[in-house]
């Protein structure tokens, strides 16, 4: 099967940071279903996962975590799904990725792919769909079932024109939340406001002067997708008495959390791999949450995020792809189509 992969962690720009490669076709064991993937998405993790470093690998490491596909061959144990089923997933950080024609994924994390969508629309939604619904539901504790109480309530979304904060802003609002977006640019700023943000501010600019230019309250939420070091102060200055801090992006520098404290404010993280990577009582809600995500899509609540497509799956529409993430100006997702 056609791959592509790396076995040296190297800059974007050298010619085997991504290798167009044959591999062998793996076989599903278990609850596994082998996926003929059709359609895939780049997000910044796995940029960081290629990033420079002395590590070597003795055998093709295959990136990619986002992808849709129809399911050939199931596992043994699998129960959910049968072949020719159209499929979504983000997969596991602990297994190969979605940059290749076929790929082993655990049915507990894999989602019953939107009818109304083609493949590359729907392969745009798996890990940030899924990043942005536990991020403000299971770690947030946000009920989206109670809208009328969330009417109430507000959620500042740092990144808003982003992978995971396009489809923040359309969760957040679907569940009845007032959402505010940050944005930098005009076409970002026009980005979040078409997906239905109530409220924009810069993030470069001390967020505590324009929240109260705009006459909003302090938000009960804060979803960080941008530079948590950056962003830690103004967040603990601004986040309600007794909300929710809760963010994707790791820090570099020790967090002072002594600036919640006399707000009585609370601190989370949110990583869409964990439930895979430790194999947690609870990994199928993520079969669950995506099959969610597939009903909201066919009703019309939310939209798929892609920007923009390339076509065919090799490794030069790869590194182009890994060097617009690198950029950090990308608006949306970027999906790769076709092998």
């Amino acid at each position: 099967m056609k791959a592509v992969g790396l076995y040296k962690y190297l800059p974007i720009e050298h010619e085997e940071s991504l290798i167009d490669l044959e591999m062998e076709k793996p076989k599903p064991q278990g609850r596994d279903l082998l996926v003929e993937v059709k359609a895939i998405s780049v997000n910044p993790v796995d940029t960081k996962v290629r990033a420079p470093k002395e590590q070597e690998e003795e055998a093709a490491k295959i990136l990619g975590w986002d992808a849709s596909g129809i399911v050939v061959e199931c596992g043994p144990d699998c129960t959910d799904f049968k072949p020719g089923d159209e499929v979504y997933y983000a997969g596991s950080i602990t297994r190969q990725g979605s940059y290749s024609e076929f790929q082993l994924v655990d049915e507990r994390i894999t989602g019953r792919k939107p009818a109304n969508l083609s493949f590359p629309e729907a392969a745009a939604l798996p890990l940030t769909a899924i990043t942005a619904y536990e991020g403000l539901f299971d770690r947030m504790g946000i009920d989206p079932d109670d809208r009328s109480r969330n009417q109430q309530k507000s959620v500042l979304i740092i990144g808003g024109a982003g992978g995971v904060g396009s489809i923040a802003v359309q969760l957040a609002k679907w569940a009845g939340l007032h959402v505010i977006a940050t944005a930098s640019r005009d076409e970002t700023v026009k980005w979040v406001k078409e997906l239905g943000a109530d409220a924009v501010i810069n993030h470069h600019r001390p967020m505590k002067k324009q929240i109260e230019d705009l006459s909003i309250a302090d938000p009960d939420y804060i979803f960080c997708l941008n530079n948590t070091d950056l962003h830690w102060e103004g967040m603990s200055e601004i986040i309600k008495p007794q909300g929710t801090v809760c963010s994707i992006v790791e820090n570099k520098e020790p967090l002072d959390l002594n600036l919640l404290k006399n707000k009585s404010a609370a601190f989370v993280w949110e990583f869409m791999f964990t439930r895979a990577m430790f194999e947690t009582e609870d990994m199928d809600q993520q079969q669950v949450l995506l099959n969610r995500i597939s009903k909201l899509i066919e009703e019309g609540a939310l939209k798929t995020t892609v920007n923009e497509t390339l076509s065919p799956i090799n490794a030069d529409n790869l590194k182009k792809a890994h060097k617009k993430i690198e950029s950090g100006k990308t608006i949306g997702k970027i999906v790769l189509q076709d092998f």
